[in-house]
């Protein structure tokens, strides 16, 4: 080859490389796009603008600075990170934020406040239901969920009857229903005794 093949060859090699550069500057720039959206948080419109692949966590915390709501795992397995949606509870570390413009959203903040504390944090405190605290958001936002889907008589893989809507709230069914929520410091015991203060008025 000669010497003037050689520069036309790299020539077109550099011309092709810099056009696919280019393609792929192009394609991180549209998914870094932002758009803008509203969310509903305890009660209040928060207008952001994000990445379509911010998670819902990721708003709460970063973009609204409401870091009651914990990241743990990141990936769904230890419900750190568990709020509120429209009354039923959620990892929000696998929902994306773009995806809850319409619902009601409802965080550790929105539950109660010193003075005034909703009644499962109140049994948690009492019952002395946490350690570190880290996971208790979570715990405390996934036991006001789960009582709610008791009194709507859903049954869990423990529910001895499964077509009666009266569902007992044993030691057993409450904890097959918290298991999503990990406890690194296995203040299991207490927990199980918060929800069965709110339950039945006491623990077991």
């Amino acid at each position: 080859m000669s010497e003037s093949d050689s520069r036309a060859t790299w020539a077109a090699s550099a011309s092709l490389a810099g056009g696919i550069s280019t393609e792929v500057e192009r394609g991180r720039d549209e998914l870094a796009a932002l758009l803008a959206i509203t969310l509903n948080v305890n009660g209040r419109l928060w207008h952001l603008e994000v990445d379509t692949r911010t998670s819902l966590l990721d708003a709460l915390r970063e973009h609204l600075r409401l870091t009651g709501t914990k990241k743990g795992c990141d990936h769904g397995q230890c419900g750190a990170c568990t709020v509120l949606v429209n009354g039923r509870r959620i990892n929000s570390c696998l929902a994306l934020a773009v995806m809850h413009e319409d619902d009601e959203i409802v965080t550790i903040e929105g539950l109660g406040e010193p003075g005034d504390l909703h009644p499962v944090q109140a049994a948690f405190v009492e019952c002395d239901g946490f350690q570190c605290g880290y996971c208790t958001p979570g715990q405390i936002c996934s036991a006001v969920g789960m009582l709610t889907e008791v009194a709507a008589g859903w049954p869990s893989h423990v529910t001895a009857d499964v077509s009666s809507r009266q569902i007992t709230l044993s030691g057993e069914e409450i904890r097959e229903r918290m298991s999503g929520n990990i406890c690194r410091c296995a203040a299991y015991p207490n927990i199980v005794a918060a929800i069965r203060v709110i339950a039945q008025g006491a623990p077991e």
